[in-house]
């Protein structure tokens, strides 16, 4: 199957190609470059194609995105218990292999750790379950590999919840709500990004520690079934949880391709409801940049349809997944500076960044 990490993989050849389909980052003011450079900058959910047999130069361009640390989602959406575990083996033997330049993020104070030795720290995640099999004893383990992150659904019902494109009467089941449990004693992250509003509201309910939206936008500024309403994300603010805004083409009705002012519409609608400790990027993007050739178009197009086929894909999967303006490896430098341009201080910035997320973190592990 054509998973999003096999097409990050196939395509990881883009660290070493011409980046003639890249957009250039936009350029930011003085305040801007000052502040992303200082800052701990923590992206959500983001696809970074890691590979073996990456050269020093191909790390030295990962490290050049300026990030501190990045959630990464791992066994895609319905990868099984097997292949996840040979995913997981094979980042450990990467990041072994290279460890003055990235590290596993485990603790809260590894984020300070990272930006201090400049390592580009990594989050284990799930959005999917399949690869826990219905049991709630896979979550001790994963979390003893180093998860941690998990969902409760993907788009579609699982053993534990309901996802946003499944019948509204589906909600947290009993054994979603041993998961809750079981995450909570294991100081692991509920991540509800992909649940529908009935597991939400039940998860949030559940749960004795903040629980996260990585990666989403609000359905006030744009409807459609990924994106958060107003009353989900003031549950989530008082939770103590944050709300990852992502850079993904649910931003804008179809068939526009959305641009950055659509982005900072989504964000500043978010800082308004949650308030600016809740709100943080989760640009649920590729790492570098969505190529847009028509080699990897076509790709795409065999991706798309396969998420079809599946019944996984979301309404409005009918464009590339960028935003205007942000397809590029220092997106966060770009919407850092768009909030000093609106108007935002330094500090909220700040929070935005990355120190939301390391703050829930801190509660959370």
């Amino acid at each position: 199957m054509l998973s999003r990490r096999t097409m990050l993989l196939a395509g990881a050849a883009a660290l070493t190609a011409p980046v003639a389909y890249a957009q250039e980052a936009p350029t930011v003011s003085a305040q801007g470059r000052a502040l992303y450079a200082d800052a701990l900058v923590v992206d959500g959910n983001l696809y970074p194609p890691i590979r073996e047999g990456m050269t020093k130069e191909d790390v030295a361009r990962f490290k050049a995105a300026g990030l501190t640390a990045l959630k990464a989602s791992i066994g895609g959406f319905g990868d099984s218990y097997r292949s996840t575990r040979d995913e997981i083996a094979r980042l450990v033997r990467i990041i072994d292999h290279f460890p003055t330049d990235f590290m596993r993020i485990l603790r809260a104070d590894d984020f300070a750790a990272a930006k201090r030795a400049g390592k580009l720290g990594i989050i284990y995640s799930f959005e999917g379950v399949a690869c826990l099999d219905g049991r709630v004893d896979r979550i001790d383990e994963f979390a003893g590999h180093g998860v941690k992150v998990m969902q409760l659904s993907y788009n579609l019902p699982s053993p534990f919840g309901a996802g946003v494109l499944s019948d509204a009467a589906l909600g947290l089941t009993d054994l979603g709500r041993e998961a809750v449990a079981r995450m909570n004693a294991l100081g692991v992250a509920v991540d509800l990004s992909h649940a529908n509003p009935a597991t939400t509201a039940g998860a949030m309910q559940a749960s004795t520690k903040p629980v996260l939206m990585t990666h989403g936008g609000c359905s006030a500024v744009h409807a459609h079934p990924r994106n958060k309403s107003d009353e989900q994300l003031r549950a989530l603010a008082q939770m103590g949880g944050v709300f990852g805004i992502y850079d993904l083409p649910y931003l804008t009705p179809s068939p526009r391709q959305p641009a950055l002012d659509d982005y900072m519409r989504h964000m500043t609608h978010a800082l308004n409801v949650c308030g600016d400790d809740h709100v943080g990027i989760g640009s649920d993007a590729d790492y570098f940049f969505f190529d847009t050739s028509p080699e990897a178009m076509a790709q795409f197009e065999q991706f798309l349809e396969q998420r079809r086929s599946a019944g996984v894909a979301a309404p409005g999967e009918d464009r590339p997944m960028y935003v205007e303006g942000l397809n590029h490896a220092r997106r966060c430098e770009t919407i850092a500076d768009a909030l000093l341009t609106r108007g935002y201080s330094a500090r909220v910035a700040e929070k935005v960044l990355g120190q939301n997320f390391i703050r829930a973190f801190t509660e959370i592990w």
